[in-house]
């Protein structure tokens, strides 16, 4: 099971908003919007996919790390390299 299960309904939840945002966003551009309003909601857009990776990563963290340190060696070692790469991903 992954450590977001319970919180699955919220993810997809918002995943399908930002959906709609990443469509309003070409229609902007289709409609020859202004840049720098079509910029602004790319940023919510971004704004809005950190924050469903920050409940995926808090989830992950509480679930699967957590699960793989009590039962330590090399998995604990393997489950925090990963989420040590996870994190190296979602902050370049």
């Amino acid at each position: 099971m992954n450590g977001y299960a319970e919180d699955k309904k919220k993810v997809l939840t918002r995943m399908r908003r930002i959906e709609g945002q990443v469509r309003a966003i070409g229609r902007m551009v289709d409609d020859d919007r202004y840049c720098i309003d079509v910029l602004t909601q790319i940023a919510a857009v971004e704004s809005a996919l950190k924050s469903v990776a920050m409940m995926l990563l808090d989830d992950h963290l509480d679930h699967c790390v957590r699960e793989a340190v009590e039962q330590g060696g090399q998995v604990a070692d393997d489950k925090l390299d990963e989420v040590s790469q996870a994190v190296s991903r979602l902050v370049r």
